[in-house]
Order: structure tokens, then sequence, then C-alpha cells
């Protein structure tokens, strides 16, 4: 299953409350052979992540086509330097990287 992972910077604590990337597409394309593991990623999707200075960033996870996986490739502007956050919603469930409970 292939799965297309959408950044966002919902909150903006700028001086004009803009963000330079405002407009682009940022997009991770990843491949799973666990479609559990995908499944459950999709489910608990949307992801958020939130600084303390009132920034806010937002991850949408979409499953997608081997062609519409080509083409969302060619429209990202790559990920903005937040890979961490792809990384810790597969190893963790959460883009936090902060590991569940057994009892959650």
């Amino acid at each position: 299953m292939i799965l297309g992972f959408y950044l966002s910077m919902p909150g903006r604590n700028s001086w004009n409350g803009g963000w330079s990337g405002e407009g682009g597409k940022y997009i991770i394309i990843k491949m799973f052979t666990s479609e559990k593991k995908a499944n459950k990623i999709l489910t608990d999707n949307p992801y958020s992540y939130c600084w303390n200075d009132g920034w806010a960033a937002r991850i949408n996870v979409k499953a997608l086509s081997g062609v519409e996986a080509r083409i969302e490739r060619k429209k990202s502007r790559g990920f903005c330097g937040y890979d961490w956050m792809v990384r810790n919603i597969i190893l963790y469930g959460n883009a936090t990287g902060i590991e569940k409970s057994k009892e959650e």
C-alpha cells in the first residue's frame, strides 16, 4: 500500500500570520508492505505537532495508487526538514515520537 503524507502549517505565530512555504506542496510518499500498519496510520489520521511558540504542523495521510504517487512526487517541494514527524508517525503512531503506554 502506498501512503502520501501531506504537510501543512495551520498554526502560524509569525508577524503577518503567514508561512514562507504557503502555497507549496510538501509531500512524502511511503510504500508499506504491511497493510495492517498502513491502515492503522490512515485510521489515526490527521497528525499534529505543536511548538511552545504558537506554531503548529499538521500531517494528513492519504492512500495513493502508483500513478497518483508518481504525480504527487513530482509536485512535492520536499518536506521542509520535518521528515522526522513522518518517521515518528510510522514508528510510534504519533508525530511527537513519544511512545504510547501499552495500557492505552
